[in-house]
C-alpha cells in the first residue's frame, strides 16, 4: 500500500497507548468464505484519529468481483449481481483505498479473513501485496472476556451496551468495529495491556486462534517479533529529513585541512581549538589522494606508542583514500555509506571532485535533535491526553534514534525526564483549562507542581510512573483551594495515566493529601519526617529531595526543598539513617561470579541504580550540594570529602553502565510488546557487555564506602 505523507513515524509507534491509536478500521463483503476463491464486493472501512472515530472520515465502495454472486451469499448481506454490475474492478478501486489508508494500523473484526481475501486480490491483480500492520478486534476481545458465550461481532457489541445497527454491510460493520474496539480500550489497560505492541504480544498468546485461522487460510494478523523489531527500528532510524535535505544542508565548511609533513601533535592542536572530531591531509608527492584523521585514530596511535604517535607526520597516519559524498546529495545516501562502511566521517565534494565540506555522525545528530525538539514542541502545545497520549508515544523512537548515534543512556534520561515534565506541566495546562470552562474557575491560590524521584534528578528512562506533588500557598486540609487542587490533581493523574505515564503505584500523585500540602504543612511534614526516622518517613524524603518545579509558583518549591536542605544537613542522626539505608545492598552476583537471576534477568534498579544515586542523594544533603542528578552530586563530593576521585570516578562509571543496559533492554522490550521495566537479561549480552555489567553492579555495591559504614556480606 502506498505511502501517506500524512502519517507520522509517532503513529505508528509501538509504545503507542491504544486509547491515542491513529488507525482505519476495515471490513469487507465477499462472493464466500473461502479466501482461495473468495472475491471483494464491497469494501468498507472508518479512521479512528488519536483515538477518536472520524464518522465523517470513511471509505464505502462497492466492487465488482467479475463473478456472479452466490445467493446464499446475497442473503446475507444483501447485495446481488445488480448492484455491483456498475461498479468498478477490485483494480480499478485499489488506487482509491490505498491513498485513503496510507500506511495506517489496520483494525477489524476477525481481520485474517479480509487480510487473505484482499491479499489475494493484489495477486490477481498483479499487483505487489505489503500486509498492513493489524490487529484484530476479536482477539482483543476475547482477552479481556474470554467467558462470553460466543465471540460475534453482536454478542461483544451487546456485552458493551453498543447499539448493532447496520449489519452486514461493510461501512456498517466497521463503524460497529470501531466502537467495540474504543470501549475495549480501558478493559485491556485493566489487564495491564495498553500499547500498540502489548496488545500484539497478547494476541500472540491466542495460539490456538491463530492456528485455527492459519488453518482456514486467513492471514496472521499480528506481526512476528522479528518483523516488528525491524521495522520499528528502521522508522528509529529513518524520517522524512535524510529524504528531503541534502549533505550541504548539514555539513561542516570550509574543511579543515593539515599538510602532509604536519606533527600529529600540531593535528590534535587543531582539532582541540577547533573543536572537531576530524581534519582532513592534503595530498603530496607520496600519496596523491586526500587522507582523514580522527580524534579516534589518534587515540589508537597514542596508547600504542605515545612519543612516537605525536612526533609522527599527519601523511603517515592518516587514512587514505578520503571517502566522499557529493555536496548535492540527499542526506540518506551519506547515511547508507557510513552505516555500511562504519565510518563516522566522509569528506564533501563537488561537481568538480574538489573537497569543500566535512560530514560527520555529529551533524547527522543534529538533524535527529530535531526529533527531540518536534516532540517539545507538540508536548507543548498538545490539546488533549489522547494528542498527549499520541506525542508520548514517539518519545521511545526518539530515544532508538539517540541510542543509534551512540549518545550517553543517561543524556537520552535528561531527554526523557525534561519531556515528562513537559509533559506534567501540560497536564496542569490542560485540567486547568477544562476546569475553568466548566466553571470552577482558575487557581484560587498560587500553587506549584512538583516531578519528584528520577524525573526530578533527570534520569527518568522508559519504565517510568507517576511521581508528583503540590505545594500552594495556605489553606488547611478540606479548604477551598485544597478542593480545587484535589480535583485538579485527580485530573491531572487521569491525563498523564491516559498519555501513557501510569498511576503511581504506591500514590505519589498531588491528588492525594499526603503529597498534596500548603507551604507551612509541608515545612511541618519535612521536620516531622527528618526528626521522627520512621521507615515510611525515610521513603518520602528520598523521593522529596530530588524534586523540581514544573508548574506555577516555582517560588513556592524552592521555599520548602530550601527548608528540607537545612533540616536535614543539621541532622546527623537523619544522614545516618538514610546512608545505611542507602548502603543496604544485597549484590545478586553468588559463586564464580555468575548473577542470581529471576526468571532470566535482574533487576537493575534495585542491583545498582538505586544504591547509587540514593548514596549520592545522601551526601548531596549532608554537604550541601544542589545539585539534583546523580553524576553531578557525585561529582561535587571530591572537593568536599576526602574520598578519592577514582572511587567516585568508579562510581559515576558504574552508574553510566547501569543505564545503557537499562534502556537497551527497554528499546528491545517495547519493540517487542513487554512492557519496559528495570529488569535486564544478561543471557542476551554480549561476554563484553555481561563483563562491564558484573563490574558495573559490584562496584555499586561499594556504596558503604561512601559513608564508613563495613560493607554488608
Amino acid at each position: 500500500m502506498g505511502p501517506d505523507p500524512g502519517i507520522s513515524i509517532s503513529e505508528i509507534s509501538s509504545a503507542t497507548p491504544l486509547m491515542s491509536l491513529s488507525a482505519i478500521v476495515l471490513d469487507t463483503e465477499t462472493t464466500g468464505l473461502d479466501t482461495k476463491i473468495a472475491r471483494v464486493i464491497q469494501i468498507g472501512a472508518v479512521r479512528i484519529s488519536k483515538g477518536v472515530l472520524q464518522d465523517h472520515d470513511a471509505f464505502d465502495q462497492l466492487v465488482n468481483p467479475g463473478i456472479p454472486i452466490p445467493p446464499e451469499t446475497t442473503r446475507i448481506h444483501g447485495l446481488s449481481d445488480a448492484d455491483v454490475a456498475g461498479a468498478g474492478s477490485f483494480n480499478d478501486v485499489r488506487p482509491d483505498l490505498e491513498r485513503w489508508m496510507g500506511r495506517s494500523i489496520m483494525l477489524g473484526f476477525s481481520i485474517g479473513f479480509d487480510l487473505a481475501v484482499l491479499s489475494k486480490e493484489y495477486e490477481r491483480a498483479g499487483v505487489h501485496w505489503r500486509a498492513p500492520r493489524s490487529l484484530d478486534v476479536r482477539h482483543l476481545a476475547k482477552l479481556v472476556a474470554p467467558e462470553l458465550p460466543d465471540l460475534s461481532l453482536d454478542t461483544i457489541a451487546g456485552w458493551l451496551g453498543i447499539e448493532v445497527t447496520d449489519r452486514h454491510q461493510a461501512l456498517g460493520d466497521a463503524r460497529m468495529t470501531a466502537r467495540v474496539y474504543l470501549a475495549l480500550v480501558e478493559r485491556l489497560r485493566v489487564h495491564n495491556i495498553r500499547t500498540l505492541a502489548e496488545a500484539e504480544q497478547a494476541c500472540r498468546s491466542l495460539s490456538q486462534d491463530v492456528i485455527s485461522e492459519a488453518e482456514a487460510g486467513w492471514h496472521d494478523a499480528v506481526r512476528s517479533v522479528a518483523v516488528a523489531k525491524d521495522q520499528m527500528t528502521a522508522l528509529a532510524q529513518i524520517d522524512a529529513y535524510p529524504y528531503s535535505h541534502r549533505v550541504s544542508d548539514v555539513m561542516s565548511t570550509p574543511p579543515l585541512f593539515a599538510e602532509p609533513s604536519a606533527s600529529v601533535r600540531s593535528v590534535l592542536a587543531m582539532l582541540i581549538e577547533q573543536q572537531i572530531s576530524s581534519v582532513f591531509v592534503k595530498p603530496d608527492r607520496r600519496y596523491d589522494a586526500y587522507g582523514i584523521i580522527t580524534e579516534r585514530d589518534i587515540l589508537r596511535s597514542v596508547n600504542t606508542d605515545p612519543e612516537r604517535a605525536l612526533a609522527a607526520s599527519a601523511a603517515e597516519l592518516a587514512k587514505r583514500p578520503l571517502d566522499t559524498v557529493a555536496a548535492d546529495a540527499f542526506l540518506y545516501r551519506a547515511v547508507g555509506r557510513m552505516s555500511r562502511l562504519g565510518y563516522r566521517h566522509l569528506g564533501v565534494h563537488d561537481d568538480h571532485g574538489d573537497v569543500v565540506g566535512a560530514l560527520s555522525s555529529r551533524d547527522l545528530l543534529r538533524q535527529r535533535a530535531q526529533d527531540a525538539i518536534s516532540l517539545a514542541d507538540a508536548i507543548d502545545h498538545a490539546h488533549s491526553a489522547e494528542e498527549l497520549g499520541t506525542v508520548w508515544a514517539s518519545l521511545a523512537l526518539v530515544a532508538q534514534g539517540l541510542v543509534s548515534e551512540d549518545v550517553d543512556a543517561r543524556d537520552v534520561a535528561a531527554v526523557i525526564s525534561r519531556e515528562l515534565c513537559a509533559l506534567t506541566r501540560r497536564a496542569c495546562q490542560i485540567a486547568e483549562r477544562d476546569m475553568q470552562a466548566e466553571g470552577r474557575g482558575g487557581p484560587p491560590v498560587a500553587y506549584a507542581m512538583l516531578v519528584l524521584g528520577s524525573g526530578g534528578r533527570g534520569e527518568s528512562l522508559l519504565a517510568m510512573d507517576q511521581d508528583n506533588a503540590i505545594v500552594y500557598a495556605e489553606g488547611e486540609a478540606g479548604s477551598e483551594a485544597d478542593l480545587w487542587l484535589e480535583e485538579l490533581g485527580g485530573r491531572v493523574a487521569d491525563i498523564l495515566h491516559q498519555a501513557g505515564v501510569p498511576y503511581c503505584k504506591g500514590g505519589i500523585m498531588g491528588k492525594n493529601r499526603e503529597w498534596r500540602k500548603s507551604v507551612a504543612d509541608w515545612k511541618r511534614d519535612i521536620r516531622t519526617w527528618i526528626t521522627r526516622h520512621k521507615p515510611e518517613d525515610i521513603l518520602n524524603t528520598d523521593i522529596f529531595f530530588d524534586a523540581v518545579a514544573v508548574h506555577g509558583d516555582r517560588h513556592l518549591a524552592n521555599e520548602i526543598l530550601d527548608k528540607a536542605y537545612e533540616i536535614g544537613g543539621q541532622s546527623s542522626d537523619f544522614l545516618n539513617l538514610m546512608a545505611r539505608n542507602a548502603a543496604d545492598v544485597n549484590t545478586p552476583i553468588g559463586w564464580f561470579g555468575r548473577f542470581q537471576l529471576k526468571e532470566g534477568r535482574i533487576d537493575l534498579k534495585m542491583a545498582g541504580i538505586m544504591p547509587i544515586f540514593s548514596s549520592a542523594r545522601v551526601a548531596a544533603i549532608e554537604h550541601g550540594i544542589r545539585e539534583r542528578s546523580t553524576p553531578r552530586r557525585l561529582s561535587g563530593l571530591k572537593s568536599r570529602s576526602e574520598l578519592p576521585a577514582a572511587f567516585i570516578d568508579n562510581l559515576i562509571e558504574a552508574h553510566q553502565i547501569l543505564f545503557s543496559e537499562i534502556l537497551f533492554q527497554q528499546l528491545r522490550d517495547i519493540d517487542e510488546g513487554i512492557p519496559a521495566s528495570n529488569n535486564v537479561a544478561p543471557d542476551k549480552l554480549t561476554k563484553a557487555h555481561r563483563d562491564r555489567l558484573r563490574w558495573a553492579v559490584e562496584t555499586a555495591g561499594t556504596v558503604s564506602d561512601l559513608f564508613g559504614i563495613p560493607a554488608k556480606l
